[in-house]
């Protein structure tokens, strides 16, 4: 028996994706959470063989509970389940030691097949990233907005070039609007940029949005 643990904030959602897994006679869902910081807390009493886990939960983000997870349970399978494309978020997960990437737009078979692959010890990515993945696992020496950026600049960045303002950006991840100027200010600071212009088009420049 696979035992999963899901973390979405989406209850609808993750009642979906219990009911597509229960579905498989050899998968159970143990446990549910909304939130990153009852996960942390509670994780580590519970038997489970894979954890999937919402990018966009409140409080904490997906990235900053993989990276605190890896600090005491290193080699739990991660399955990142997220509404963001894949090229913008699948590199930093996966260098974190995610096993895998999958938006929520996906099949119900990809999300089973994703699974099952990660439980046998692979990495799951759609095949257009697969081709990458050896570089991508090992690192190089250019330094993309990912590697300079903390987890949570990196998600507010993507948000800024996206043409969010600061008040919609601080609604969704439950931040105030000075918290995310002050991360804007680090943002322009570490990627030498000027304007909200130029962090759209070092975004586009490096295909980490659409134009």
């Amino acid at each position: 028996m696979i035992k999963v643990i899901l973390a979405d904030d989406h209850p609808i959602l993750r009642e979906g994706i219990k009911s597509i897994l229960e579905r498989q006679n050899d998968f159970k869902v143990v446990e549910q959470f909304d939130n990153g910081t009852d996960l942390l807390k509670k994780i580590s009493k519970k038997q489970c063989d894979i954890l999937i886990l919402d990018l966009s939960l409140p409080g904490k983000s997906g990235l900053e509970v993989l990276k605190e997870l890896r600090n005491f349970i290193p080699k739990l399978p991660v399955l990142i389940l997220s509404v963001h494309p894949e090229e913008q978020y699948a590199i930093p997960v996966l260098k974190a030691a995610a096993s895998g990437y999958l938006t929520k737009e996906c099949i119900p078979e990809k999300l089973v097949q994703a699974i099952r692959k990660i439980y046998e010890g692979g990495i799951y990515v759609s095949e257009s990233l697969n081709d990458r993945l050896p570089v991508i696992l090992k690192g190089n020496s250019s330094k993309a907005a990912s590697e300079i950026l903390t987890e949570r600049e990196f998600q507010i960045f993507l948000l800024i070039a996206s043409g969010q303002t600061p008040s919609e950006i601080g609604e969704k991840l439950n931040l105030s609007v000075k918290t995310i100027s002050s991360h804007r200010s680090h943002i322009m600071d570490k990627l030498d940029l000027k304007t909200s212009a130029d962090l759209t088009r070092y975004a586009i420049r490096h295909e980490l949005i659409e134009p």
